[in-house]
């Protein structure tokens, strides 16, 4: 805020040069009278200063009005602020809170585009004067909101004014797609590279500043994920080169941490390819009108520019593409294989379901098991939908499978296991070379600037002595780290992880199966190899069709058992049904039925465990066969009991009567086919069994032996 008393040019000449306006009444003196001073940016306000001296020097033309300078103030808060909108400019939003507190008589600019460029912002803020009874003037003379002529033209004046801004926009809009069409355009470029005096684009002049760039998308290439290569560059303690664009370091080398958004818009932009582009963020006004400012990125079929093989390039446009592609794929969508993660599961993101062609999901368990299943008919409401199967019978054969093709390049894998070790380990070598050389660098020029200086200037030397000791101990905490990193991967392999890689690759099940292969690990070695499986899985059968689609076009063929829940389910229930019966007809028990079964091969719907005898009971009796030997009581004798019912008579457990016939103390029998108990008790052996059930009570006298000892049973007649 500036008052009259700041120093302002002469009073403007011209048809304001006046003491006496008709329009000004007494009641507007009795207010203040604002001048709004404001200059589109900061570079106007520096280069167009005589258009600010002339705004300023509305507060004396105000005096000339008439009004009091002391009553005289200056808003000149928005100077280097654009007036295309209200948002963010404070001094607008201070006027229009003055003039609604009836505290204004006259608003005072040198243009109606000096106050807004939008015609919404302008009539909403003449409408409110007019309310309020406040006059506006700008260099061309006073108006009365309430006079209809007035209205008119400063409804004319707005219009003009929002056209004006249209127009300087477009030719800018227009200049700036020209240049950027010639493949000139540079407002900032990312890491790796500088704009050069000329104004061209080469690659950063620092050896190990271009060396990281090139390591960043080498390990991507390997690890397959952002996050992986994020990880990677923390744990070696690895920093990216920044060159900051604003600040008291603009332009300066920086080392910094990465972080996932660098690195995503590394991989992502087309520069390093070569290429230049322009338009690959969304112009959509909606968006620039978020409160976030965010501006998604467009396919690159919608860019408004693409010039190939423009500028300096880090990889091929082969290369960049293929990237791109992986880190579309890394996504967790229902289009994309998603990156590998650390579930149990081997084929996440790979295996298709035949009847609808789309990948099917992955879902765990509470006890740990894996399975897949297709839900896409059951969110678009088709029928039937399509089964799912149990992880473990795929990933099995396709484990197998994996492991019969790595067998024949077991020595290749071993030679390239060990170039891989040494070849990073000369890579992580040679970069820590280049920060001790950097270092040791920056300690030898903060002496020299030490010893450059007059010693008895203390107030430099200090600072410059300060400095020098802080790059000393820098430079010996890095020697430090380097020596320890030595001692942990030194540059050469030695005999004996020569021999363990050799031996590793010579047995890939052990080394696939072994504790220190992770899931993530016998993912990603899949998907090298494969790169799909599709399903075929019946719902009236335990069998499913797999074909495996290889890398390279070959495709194979296989047939696995999944466990299923129900014996209907199983494609071989009509022979084992019928071998069932047949065993049944020829004698045998129900469990000499189930152990035949399991011999012959025969198997549950599950496909684990074997077959027991009370399913095999059932299975006999859905086919109406009688296997419940108590229900022919041909078997029964005089004063014979089956076991449950001479336990329901003496109110007593089955397996108490159960084991008192294996003690004998109770007279019995085992049927031939089931083995079912039948007990022998006439009246004296039931008053005897309920005597030894009283005594067996808790806390009663257990000295029963002469109840334990079963009556004599009579030959039978």
């Amino acid at each position: 805020m500036k008052t009259a008393e700041t120093t302002v040019p002469a009073p403007l000449s011209g048809s304001l040069n006046r003491t006496n306006c008709p329009k000004v009444l007494p009641g507007h003196l009795e207010k203040l009278a604002i001048v709004y001073v404001r200059q589109s940016s900061p570079t106007q306000v520096l280069e167009h200063r005589e258009s600010t001296a002339r705004q300023y020097g509305f507060a004396d033309q105000a005096v000339a009005y008439g009004w009091p300078r002391e009553r005289v103030l200056i808003i000149d808060e928005d100077l280097g602020k654009s007036g295309r909108t209200a948002e963010g400019r404070s001094g607008f939003q201070r006027l229009i809170t003055e003039v609604t507190l009836d505290h204004v008589g006259m608003v005072l600019g040198l243009e109606m585009s000096r106050l807004a460029r939008s015609s919404r912002d302008w009539h909403a803020f003449f409408e409110m004067c007019a309310v309020f009874g406040t006059l506006i003037a700008d260099a061309d003379g006073v108006y009365d909101g309430h006079d209809p002529n007035d209205r008119l033209l400063l409804g004319l004046k707005g219009i003009m004014s929002e056209m004006e801004l249209h127009l300087m926009r477009n030719r800018l809009e227009h200049g700036r797609d020209h240049k950027a069409q010639r493949g000139e355009l540079f407002f900032s470029v990312p890491v790796g590279y500088v704009i050069l005096p000329t104004g061209e684009v080469d690659f950063d002049p620092d050896e190990q500043a271009r060396d990281v760039i090139r390591l960043v998308f080498d390990k991507f290439d390997e690890l397959g994920t952002v996050y992986g290569l994020f990880h990677w560059l923390i744990r070696n303690d690895i920093q990216l080169p920044i060159r900051p664009q604003r600040g008291a370091k603009k332009g300066q080398l920086d080392w910094r941490r990465p972080s996932i958004c660098t690195l995503a818009n590394v991989l992502a932009h087309p520069i390093y390819a070569g290429a230049y582009s322009f338009g690959r963020q969304s112009a959509d006004p909606k968006h620039q009108l978020s409160s976030t400012k965010y501006r998604p990125r467009v396919p690159m079929e919608e860019w408004k520019v693409l010039l190939k093989d423009r500028l300096p390039a880090y990889i091929s446009w082969e290369r960049y593409l293929q990237n791109r592609e992986r880190i579309k794929q890394n996504r967790n969508q229902f289009d994309c294989q998603g990156a590998p993660r650390s579930g149990v599961t081997l084929l996440s993101g790979l295996l298709v379901c035949r009847h609808c062609g789309r990948r099917m999901r992955t879902l765990y368990h509470a006890h740990g098991k894996a399975q897949y299943d297709c839900n896409h008919r059951e969110l678009t409401g088709l029928a039937p939908r399509c089964p799912g199967l149990a992880a473990r019978a795929v990933d099995d054969l396709i484990a197998q499978q994996v492991l019969r093709a790595l067998e024949p390049a077991a020595i290749e894998l071993s030679i390239q296991a060990q170039s891989d070790v040494e070849k990073e380990r000369l890579r992580l070598e040679k970069h820590w070379q280049q920060r001790r050389q950097r270092a040791r660098y920056d300690t030898e020029l903060a002496e020299r600037r030490y010893q450059a200086v007059d010693p008895e200037n203390r107030l430099v030397a200090g600072t410059l002595e300060r400095r020098w000791e802080e790059l000393l101990i820098q430079e010996k905490q890095l020697q430090d780290e380097y020596d320890r990193f030595r001692s942990q991967s030194p540059i050469g392999l030695s005999a004996e992880e020569r021999a363990r890689i050799t031996a590793l690759a010579s047995d890939i099940p052990a080394l696939w199966n072994g504790p220190g292969t992770t899931n993530v690990d016998r993912k990603q070695i899949v998907r090298c190899l494969v790169e799909c499986v599709t399903v075929h899985v019946s719902g009236h059968s335990e069998f499913a069709g797999v074909t495996i689609h290889w890398a390279g076009g070959y495709e194979s063929r296989h047939e696995i058992v999944r466990p299923v829940r129900r014996y209907e389910q199983l494609r071989d229930l009509k022979p084992l049904l019928d071998r069932a019966q047949e065993l049944r007809a020829n004698g045998q028990t129900v469990g000499q039925i189930a152990e035949q079964l399991n011999t012959e091969g025969f198997h549950t719907p599950t496909g684990r465990g074997q077959i027991k005898a009370p399913m095999v009971n059932k299975l006999l009796q859905r086919q109406g066969v009688v296997t419940d030997e108590r229900a022919n009581h041909g078997l029964l004798g005089e004063h014979e009991w089956w076991l449950s019912d001479l336990a329901d008579e003496l109110q007593t457990p089955r397996y108490k009567l159960q084991g008192w016939a294996l003690r004998g103390w109770i007279q019995g029998r085992k049927t031939p086919i089931q083995s079912c108990w039948i007990l022998w008790a006439d009246e004296e052996e039931l008053r005897r069994l309920r005597a030894l059930m009283e005594r067996s009570q808790p806390g009663k006298n257990r000295q029963a032996s002469d109840l334990k000892r079963p009556k004599k049973r009579p030959e039978a007649g």
